[in-house]
């Protein structure tokens, strides 16, 4: 049986700081939609109504265009030990930028990692917990660091022009990019 509430509350919080991997859901009218599994110390609480991620280049950004066009966000989080939980927040979301107004201050709840592109700053509008109790139990063995390593290895002034042409997402929808490389930690 599922329950929902306003805001999150400390269990919920808890339950989300114990979790090595959050998913991410948007959608955009005419578009795909998108559904994406973050790692990394990237998740922060900023009050029971706000939270944010921090987020590297990859392989698209179809979170920032779906953002841009549509705002709407559902966050994840699975309990792979006990007590079995399944937590969803469902919000309104806005990509942050470096030359973003607001960046400094945001950017002040993360220890940048490398190849930081934005952030994501999410109004929670409700909270959903259910059992889990399909989800299987599982232990973290470790983070994969690729990601990180090929970023650090990056030229700065390339990864700046690669990401500047990233203005679009998979299904033509417009994205907004950074303008500088993030060396991080």
């Amino acid at each position: 049986m599922a329950d929902f509430f306003e805001a999150l509350n400390e269990k919920h919080i808890a339950m989300i700081a114990a979790q090595p991997v959050f998913f991410v859901a948007t959608a955009a009218e005419g578009a795909r939609i998108n559904l994406s599994p973050k790692g990394y110390d990237a998740f922060r609480v900023l009050s029971p109504t706000r939270v944010a991620y921090l987020d590297l280049g990859g392989s698209g950004n179809e979170t920032h265009a779906h953002l841009a066009a549509d705002g709407r966000i559902t966050l994840m989080f699975c309990n792979f030990q006990q007590p079995a939980l399944i937590l969803r927040i469902y919000g309104r979301g806005r990509a942050v930028l470096p030359q973003d107004e607001g960046w400094e201050a945001l950017a002040a709840h993360f220890t940048l990692m490398p190849g930081t592109r934005q952030i994501f700053d999410i109004a929670v509008e409700s909270v959903q917990t259910s059992c889990g109790w399909g989800v299987p139990f599982m232990t973290l063995e470790g983070e994969r660091e690729t990601l990180k390593k090929a970023h650090r290895q990056s030229d700065p002034d390339a990864w700046a022009e690669k990401m500047a042409k990233r203005t679009r997402s998979i299904d033509g929808l417009p994205t907004r990019a950074t303008n500088r490389y993030i060396a991080g930690e």
